[in-house]
């Protein structure tokens, strides 16, 4: 695929500052993805110089952030994924279903996010094993991979779980494997759409009940309990839309379904069309009328708040396994599953070609120089630039000071080290430290000062800017 003409970097370049100074509301996790975002595959993270052993000709490519919201960098971590899930895969159809929250819980998710998300998995992967273990619809227990999507085609929040389930599953005395009861049909959506609304509702509550959520802006009026019941009562009476796409085919398929809905982001650059400065043109397929193509103009605030909004909390698991697919029993599950479907594992790749197909991924392609065509690269590292930031200089040389302080000690520090009774250090049960063990802080200290050493006394004045 060709090189996007147009980046969300570009837009962060010319309206990122002033984004950032209008909307003081945002996260620090939210601040450092798009940081991360402007730096990616620039020179402020370091590169590489690849230069072709044949003609000599040289080329620079830069380091790419890896972050996972970022539009450059989920190529080959998907690889890697999908790689690595490749000895999971059963020989049977796989059913796509769909679960989505309602949008009367929108003004929920906006301070709630990241507990919403986990109950939406939860309830999600809940149902599909309840109303699978039921003897009426399958009576065995399935495995659930749930990735979880939070936008729309217009950025717009629309949270909602993609689930690909292997179609059948292990009797309760995994002694056979069963398959669903009529080709093409897996479970019955009304059942659960029902199922998960009870479901995500009980959790709510239980929220709820023990003062959990954060209920501010257009939610503070649900403090009132006669307003709570009435807006869970409204709930009840919306039906929950749970999609289920036909049955595709084997492990293949699988893996190339697969590769459109993980790692993806909110927005792909190759979706972007223009950008003159203060307004954002991008391409939407509009589902509702036969996955139509149309194009949407947002002001760049505007898009720029939209994107944000999909930022996820840092350590939230987006791409999660449950039922004979969690990581507690996934190898011995599948391997019985095999057993029983008398189908023979995956090829795994020998100890020869292991290096091989790992630089594969990891690298995306083979290296072929854009002017001879050769393959003989030599690749030359280089810094990144600057190669450390200034309020990490100041860190590492305060720390190189602390242990040169010729200033004299007071008596308060003496007695916070020492342990006296009635000190404040005793107080709060700080341990005394003796003085070897002060010495030995130090030497950490100093250790982690990068080999910034400062003798000069007194205390030297660390410049706000390098000479």
């Amino acid at each position: 695929m060709s090189r996007p003409a147009l980046e969300v970097a570009d837009i962060l370049h010319a309206q990122g500052g002033p984004f950032v100074e209008q909307h003081p509301w945002l996260s620090v996790q939210q601040r450092s993805v798009l940081r991360a975002i402007v730096r990616c595959r620039t020179a402020a993270l370091g590169g590489h110089v690849d230069a072709c052993g044949a003609c000599g000709h040289q080329a620079i490519s830069y380091n790419s952030c890896r972050n996972r919201h970022c539009p450059k960098c989920q190529a080959q971590a998907r690889e890697r994924w999908l790689h690595a899930r490749e000895r999971e895969l059963l020989d049977v159809p796989y059913v796509h279903v769909v679960f989505t929250l309602p949008h009367a819980l929108l003004p929920l998710v906006y301070r709630n996010g990241a507990q919403l998300y986990t109950w939406l998995f939860q309830a999600s992967a809940a149902t599909l094993r309840e109303v699978a273990a039921d003897p009426r619809h399958l009576g065995a227990e399935i495995g659930v991979l749930s990735i979880l999507h939070t936008w729309g085609q217009t950025l717009v929040r629309h949270p909602h779980v993609h689930c690909v389930v292997p179609a059948g599953g292990l009797s309760s005395d995994h002694q056979r494997w069963i398959h669903p009861k009529y080709a093409g049909f897996f479970l019955p959506v009304k059942v659960l759409s029902r199922v998960f609304r009870g479901k995500f509702v009980e959790a709510l509550r239980r929220a709820y009940d023990r003062n959990e959520l954060d209920l501010a802006g257009a939610t503070e009026h649900l403090h009132t309990p006669a307003q709570w019941h009435a807006f869970v009562d409204a709930l009840f009476n919306t039906d929950w839309v749970v999609y289920a796409k036909p049955a595709f085919g084997g492990a293949t398929a699988v893996l190339r379904y697969l590769g459109r809905y993980t790692h993806r982001v909110a927005l792909s650059n190759h979706r972007l069309l223009a950008f003159d400065g203060d307004h954002v043109t991008f391409q939407w397929k509009d589902y509702a009328h036969g996955d139509r193509r149309r194009t949407m103009t947002l002001s760049a605030m505007e898009f720029l708040r939209r994107f944000v909004q999909h930022i996820l909390p840092r350590g939230f698991v987006r791409i999660r396994q449950s039922g004979f697919l969690a990581n507690t029993c996934r190898t011995a599950r599948v391997a019985l599953a095999r057993t029983l479907l008398a189908s023979p594992p995956p090829v795994t790749p020998s100890a020869d070609a292991t290096p091989t197909a790992t630089s594969t991924t990891e690298t995306g392609a083979a290296w072929a120089c854009p002017r001879c065509g050769g393959d003989d690269r030599r690749p030359d590292p280089l810094g990144p630039s600057p190669g450390v930031s200034q309020a990490r200089l100041r860190h590492l040389m305060n720390l190189a000071c602390t242990r040169h302080d010729p200033r004299p000690r007071r008596r308060g520090r003496s007695r916070l080290r020492s342990g006296v009774p009635g000190s404040p250090a005793t107080a709060l049960g700080s341990p005394s430290r003796s003085r070897t063990h002060e010495r030995s802080r130090w030497r950490r200290r100093r250790s982690r000062a990068d080999g910034l050493r400062i003798n000069q006394h007194p205390r030297p004045k660390i410049p706000l800017r390098a000479p």
